[in-house]
């Protein structure tokens, strides 16, 4: 009888997190080409949807700058690609959604609800504690290092 020593369970590195982070949003991506609307596009009008209070276009640019670390330009870019697909507009100072775009986001989550349902199903929850915890640390970490870089390093 012969037997196998099974591989050793990877260590997490930030190769591995490039990886699955890309080919989770090559998922999404897909799902949201069908719907003619790009990843950014979606960060933003999520923050607009989602938001507990109205947001004006420099609130919306803070919010998708500290998730995508996107440049303010570019998300500004967006923002005007935004309202002239009339998935938001403007009211006085804020932006807010349209009806569209909350059926949007809508569709995109219930496509992308079953997709994360077997990507992520199976899994143990301890497993996803445990990553959850990393990935947190590892965020935290990473914008540290990033404010130092670009000057934007806050008084602690």
């Amino acid at each position: 009888m012969t037997t196998t020593a099974s591989a050793p369970a990877p260590v997490a590195d930030a190769r591995g997190l490039g990886l699955a982070h890309y080919a989770a949003r090559g998922v999404l991506e897909h799902v949201l080409a069908r719907h003619g609307v790009t990843f950014q596009q979606q960060i933003a009008l999520r923050a607009v949807v989602t938001a507990d209070a109205p947001q004006t276009p420099d609130d919306v640019v803070t919010q998708v700058r500290a998730s995508l670390k996107a440049a303010p330009a570019g998300i500004r870019t967006t923002l005007d690609e935004l309202l002239a697909k009339q998935l938001l507009a403007v009211d006085g100072a804020h932006l807010r959604p349209t009806d569209a775009a909350r059926e949007l986001l809508a569709a995109v989550g219930a496509e992308t609800g079953a997709v994360s349902a077997r990507i992520w199903g199976g899994i143990p929850a301890e497993d996803l504690a445990a990553a959850g915890r990393v990935l947190a640390l590892v965020t935290e970490r990473a914008d540290a290092e990033l404010a130092a870089l670009t000057g934007d390093a806050k008084d602690a």
